[in-house]
C-alpha cells in the first residue's frame, strides 16, 4: 500500500533542515534508514543532495541522490524511501519527464516505496503542477504530474493580511481563477503543516493533517478552495477529499 508524507517546507524561519517536522518523519521512516533522494527542483543536483544528506546523516540516516539519467531506476529499486525536494516545479516536473523518471517513480511509490515530499515534491503528487506557486523557469512536455491524490495542492499556503496596503493579488485571488477554469479541489497547506497519506487514489485508507502553522493568527492547519463555496479550513483527517473527482479544463 502506497505511504506519503507530504510537507508545506522543510524549513522554517529560524530552524535547521527538517527540524519542524523530525518528529512526523522519524515515524514516516519507522526504522528505515535509507533514503533515495530526487534533488531535480534544484539547479545544482550534487550540492543539493549532498546538504540533504549532511541533514539526515545527523539523524543516522542515510541518503543516496537519484541521477537524472538511465541510473534512477538502479536507485529507486534499491530505495527504502523515496524523498523529493522542494525547488521549482516547473524544472521538476521537467526533468522527470524529460528522462523518463515519473514513469518509475509512480510505479515504485504505488508498488509500495514510501514517498516523502516537500514544497514541489508535494505538489507533485497532485493530477498537475497548476497549483504551485513557483516561475515557469522551463517548459514541461506537459503539467501532468504523479497523481497521486485526486485534489490539486498549493504547498506554503499564505493567507492575506487585512492590514496590507498591497493592492495585488492574493493566493486566494490565484486560486479563485483556478476554480473558475477547473472543477478540482485544492488543499492551501499552511507553513509548518503536512498531509499523511495511507494508500492513494481511489485506495485511500485515511488521510490526516498534521504539524503546526507558524503563520501567526494562522487560523488552522489547511484550507480547501472548492468551487461554488466559500473556502473552508480543513484539520485532523481529511479522508473525504478522496471522494471526489477532479475535472480539469471545465469551466464555470
Amino acid at each position: 500500500m502506497p505511504e506519503l508524507l507530504l510537507l508545506s517546507n522543510s524549513t522554517n524561519h529560524g530552524r535547521d533542515y527538517l527540524d519542524h517536522a523530525w518528529t512526523d518523519v522519524e515515524a514516516f521512516l519507522d526504522g528505515r534508514d535509507e533514503v533515495a533522494f530526487v534533488p531535480f527542483a534544484g539547479g545544482d543536483h550534487d550540492a543539493y543532495t549532498a546538504s540533504v544528506a549532511e541533514a539526515f546523516a545527523a539523524r543516522g540516516v542515510r541518503v543516496t541522490g537519484v541521477p537524472a539519467d538511465a541510473g534512477a531506476a538502479r536507485v529507486l529499486d534499491g530505495a527504502q524511501t523515496v524523498f523529493v525536494g522542494g525547488g521549482n516545479t516547473f524544472r521538476l516536473v521537467a526533468t522527470l519527464q524529460r528522462t523518463g523518471i515519473m514513469g518509475e517513480l509512480r510505479d515504485r511509490v504505488l508498488a509500495g516505496l514510501p514517498y516523502m515530499g516537500a514544497s514541489a515534491g508535494t505538489n507533485i503528487t497532485a493530477p498537475t503542477l497548476r497549483t504551485t506557486n513557483d516561475m515557469p523557469i522551463v517548459e514541461p512536455e506537459s503539467f501532468a504530474a504523479l497523481g497521486f491524490v485526486p485534489f490539486q495542492i498549493n504547498p506554503h499556503y499564505l493567507d492575506a493580511d487585512p492590514r496590507s496596503t498591497h493592492n495585488g493579488e492574493t493566493r486566494l485571488t490565484r486560486l479563485t481563477e483556478f476554480l473558475e477554469a477547473n472543477d478540482v479541489d485544492v488543499l492551501g497547506l499552511r507553513e509548518g503543516v503536512h498531509l499523511r497519506v495511507e494508500g492513494a487514489g481511489t485506495d485511500v485508507v485515511r488521510a490526516t493533517l498534521g504539524g503546526a502553522a507558524v503563520q501567526p493568527d494562522a487560523p488552522g492547519p489547511a484550507i480547501v478552495f472548492r468551487r461554488g463555496t466559500e473556502p473552508f479550513e480543513v484539520s485532523g483527517e481529511v479522508t473525504d477529499l478522496f471522494a471526489r473527482t477532479p475535472r480539469f479544463d471545465h469551466p464555470v
